[in-house]
């Protein structure tokens, strides 16, 4: 990696260490986030993929945000669908420390023609188990052919819109994964007027005002 030019905002080792401190991972996950991370500030330079105002955080607010919904992953998930990856988050992330798991597959959905590159420059150099689909969500949640374990979305949506996105993917054995702000409230009284919807909240490790949304079952609600 090229050094940063000066001035350059560059994340600290002080977050990387504190991010690490709330969402434990293996040695051999850190090898793959960190060349992650190395390649997303290289392609950043040319192609917004993060805030950059989120990169002295970066560790943090990004990648354990990310980790952080490991910890409510069923042990025999297998299949992962991210919708809206960006520049990696939360699935990414999620395919670096889940890449040794057995029959593991991810499923990255991002539309923008720019952030699919990356993500594929990303997904070849550390070898993981995804494949991204440049493609808009709409299309390619009709098109899945597959049961999905694991349905995940982070930053892309109104949660009532978010569960539109999410309803097509959601089978009787698959839990989506939605962090949201300090806003969940309000979002979610604005998704029961569409939807039925089956969930309960978990709180965030990153951000005492966020949670996560863990939904299971949903159902338009009828006019």
């Amino acid at each position: 990696m090229k050094a940063p030019a000066k001035g350059e905002a560059v994340p600290s080792a002080a977050d990387r260490a504190a991010a690490l401190r709330l969402t434990p991972v293996s040695r051999e996950t850190e090898r793959r986030l960190d060349a992650v991370v190395s390649l997303l500030l290289q392609w950043q330079r040319t192609t917004n993929l993060i805030a950059p105002a989120s990169i002295p955080h970066l560790w943090t607010r990004h990648v354990a945000d990310s980790l952080q919904l490991l910890s409510h992953v069923p042990d025999s998930a297998k299949t992962f669908v991210d919708l809206g990856s960006g520049g990696g988050f939360p699935g990414l992330v999620l395919a670096c420390a889940l890449a040794d798991r057995p029959g593991a597959a991810f499923h990255l959905v991002e539309s923008n023609a720019k952030k699919c590159a990356f993500l594929r420059a990303a997904i070849q150099d550390s070898r993981l188990p995804a494949t991204v689909h440049c493609r808009r969500i709409e299309d390619f949640a009709v098109d899945f052919g597959s049961p999905a374990d694991v349905v995940t979305a982070r930053a892309l949506a109104p949660l009532h819109e978010l569960v539109g996105y999410v309803a097509p993917l959601l089978k009787s054995q698959t839990v989506a994964l939605l962090p949201k702000g300090q806003d969940v409230a309000t979002e979610l009284t604005q998704t029961t007027k569409c939807w039925n919807i089956e969930y309960r909240l978990a709180p965030s490790l990153t951000d005492d005002n966020a949670r996560i949304v863990i939904l299971t079952a949903v159902t338009a609600r009828r006019p």
